[in-house]
C-alpha cells in the first residue's frame, strides 16, 4: 500500500478512496499513537473536530467522531469552520488533537482528513507513519483494548467555536477597516459565515458572493481557483477590492479595484513591508517557495529584505519558519502564514491584514501591490521522460547554463521533476514574454533530447 498521508493529510474521492471505514480506522489509530507518545498522559484526552460544507463531510465527521470516542477520546464538534479555525481552537482549548475534514480547493466529490497535534500544529511525519502502521495492524485483525463504561469518549457540540475564532481574528488586526467596501468570494466553503462576520465586525462594508454552501457547490466556478466572478463583482459594486478563499479557507487571493488579480507573492510583499514598519517582521526575512515569481525576489531585495526559498508546498515553508523563528511566509497560490497569529495558512486572517494595510495607509491595493512587478512566466510540462535524471544530465546542465547566461539577472530557469507523473516541468521567467517563451521552448526540447 502506498503512503496514505500526502503533504496535506489524507485525500481522495469520498466514499470511494476515502471511506467511512478508513476515517474511523485512522481516527482510532491516531488516538492510540498519541496515547503511546504520552500526549494523553495524566488527563482525559480531548479532540476538536471540524469540517467544510461538503455533503460527504457529514458521514465522514460521524465516522471520525465514532472512532475517537470508541478509543476513549472526548470530542468537541465545532461544525463547519475553516481549517485554520480548527487549528486555532485545538490550541486555544488545550485539546490534544484536532481533526479537519476537507479537500481544500479540490472539487466536491473529494474529501480529506487532516490531523493537528496539541497546539494546532501539523503532525510530524513520523507520527503520521506510525498512524498508518497501527491502522494497518487493526485492519488485519490485531485486537486493541477498547474502553467500556465511563471510559468511552463523550461527544458534544461546541458552537462557541465560531465566535471564539472570529474574536481571535479581530484581536489580531492593528486597525479597523471603516470606510472600505470589500467583496468576499467564499467559494461556497467553510468560511461562508466566518469571513463576512469578521470583516463586518472590523468595520468594512461587505458584499458576498459564493456564500451559500449547499454541500454540493463548494469551489464550483468560484473562490480562489476561479476569480472571474469576483473580478466582475468588484467592478460592478465599485468596491475597494475583493478577497477570494478556497473551500477550507486556508488560502487568500485578491482583486484590486480595477479587477486585476493580486496573487500570493504580491500579498506577501505588501504584508512584509507592513510588518517591517511595525517591527514584527523578524530578521527582515520572508519565506516562500522556489515557484515564487522572480519579481517578488527582486522587490524584496530592492526593499532591503531577505527571501528564503524552500521546496514547493506550504509544509516546507512552515518548517523553515518554525525552525528559524521567521514570522511571515507563504506561496504564490495564496497560502500565507503569519506565525505569530496562526499555525497554518489562514485565508480570512490574510485578507483582514491586507485590508488593514489599505485602511491604515489610505492607498489603493493596486498601489500597494505595485511594490513588485510580476515578471512573465512560462511553464511547459515535458511528458514521457526519465524525471530521475534531471539532476545528473551533463547535456541538460549545459542547456540550463546557456539559458541562464542569456536571461541574466532579470530572468530565471527552474526544472522540476513531477512527484506523481513521468514528466519534467520547465519554468522560465524573463522581463519579456517572447524571450521567456523562446527560452522555455528550447529547454523543453533539451529535456526531451537528454531524458527521453
Amino acid at each position: 500500500m502506498g503512503r496514505l498521508f500526502g503533504t496535506d493529510g489524507v485525500r481522495g474521492v469520498a466514499n470511494a478512496d476515502l471511506t467511512a471505514e478508513l476515517a474511523l480506522g485512522l481516527s482510532v489509530a491516531a488516538a492510540h499513537v498519541l496515547a503511546e507518545a504520552g500526549t494523553f498522559e495524566g488527563h482525559r484526552p480531548r479532540a476538536v473536530v471540524g469540517r467544510d460544507p461538503r455533503a460527504s463531510g457529514e458521514f465522514l465527521e460521524a465516522a471520525v467522531v465514532a472512532g475517537l470516542a470508541s478509543a476513549g477520546v472526548d470530542v468537541l464538534r465545532v461544525g463547519v469552520l475553516p481549517t485554520p479555525a480548527v487549528a486555532y481552537l485545538t490550541g486555544a482549548l488545550g485539546a490534544d488533537l484536532g481533526v479537519m475534514l476537507s479537500a481544500s480547493h479540490n472539487a466536491m466529490p473529494d474529501n480529506g482528513i487532516k490531523f493537528f497535534a496539541r497546539g494546532g500544529h501539523k503532525l510530524a511525519d513520523d507520527l503520521e507513519d506510525r498512524i498508518e502502521s497501527v491502522f494497518e495492524s487493526h485492519r488485519h485483525g490485531e485486537p486493541w483494548q477498547r474502553p467500556t463504561g465511563s471510559g468511552v469518549g463523550r461527544v458534544r457540540s461546541y458552537d462557541e467555536g465560531f465566535d471564539q475564532y472570529v474574536a481571535h481574528l479581530i484581536a489580531v488586526l492593528p486597525n479597523r477597516l471603516d470606510g472600505l467596501r470589500i467583496v468576499l468570494d467564499e467559494a461556497h466553503g467553510a468560511a461562508a459565515r466566518v469571513s463576512p462576520e469578521a470583516f463586518s465586525r472590523a468595520g468594512a462594508e461587505v458584499i458576498t458572493i459564493g456564500a451559500e454552501p449547499d454541500g454540493l457547490n463548494i469551489n464550483d466556478g468560484c473562490g480562489s481557483t476561479h476569480l472571474d466572478k469576483l473580478k466582475a463583482a468588484v467592478v460592478e459594486h465599485d468596491a475597494n477590492f475583493g478577497i477570494a478563499h478556497d473551500g477550507d479557507a486556508d488560502r487568500c487571493l485578491a482583486v484590486d479595484h480595477t479587477g486585476a488579480e493580486i496573487d500570493g507573492d504580491q500579498i506577501l510583499a505588501v504584508l512584509a513591508l507592513a510588518m517591517r514598519e511595525h517591527s514584527t517582521l523578524r530578521s527582515d526575512t520572508v519565506v516562500a517557495t522556489v515557484m515564487s515569481n522572480l519579481g517578488f525576489k527582486l522587490a524584496l531585495e530592492r526593499e532591503g529584505l531577505q527571501l528564503i526559498q524552500t521546496a514547493v508546498g506550504d509544509r516546507y515553508v512552515l518548517e523553515e519558519m518554525k525552525e528559524h523563528g521567521y514570522a511571515l511566509g507563504g506561496e504564490q497560490s495564496g497560502h500565507v502564514i503569519t506565525l505569530d497569529h496562526a499555525t497554518t495558512g489562514d485565508g480570512t486572517l490574510t485578507g483582514l491584514l491586507l485590508a488593514a494595510r489599505v485602511a491604515e495607509t489610505g492607498r489603493t491595493l493596486r498601489d500597494l501591490a505595485g511594490v513588485m512587478e510580476r515578471l512573465p512566466q512560462v511553464l511547459i510540462n515535458v511528458p514521457d521522460v526519465d524525471r530521475s535524471r534531471v539532476g545528473n544530465s551533463a547535456d541538460l546542465a549545459a542547456a540550463v547554463a546557456d539559458a541562464e547566461r542569456e536571461l541574466g539577472a532579470t530572468g530565471r530557469v527552474l526544472l522540476r521533476p513531477s512527484g506523481t507523473e513521468p514528466l519534467v516541468r520547465v519554468m522560465v521567467e524573463a522581463a519579456d514574454i517572447d524571450q521567456a517563451r523562446s527560452v522555455a521552448g528550447r529547454l523543453a526540447d533539451a529535456v526531451k533530447s537528454a531524458l527521453g
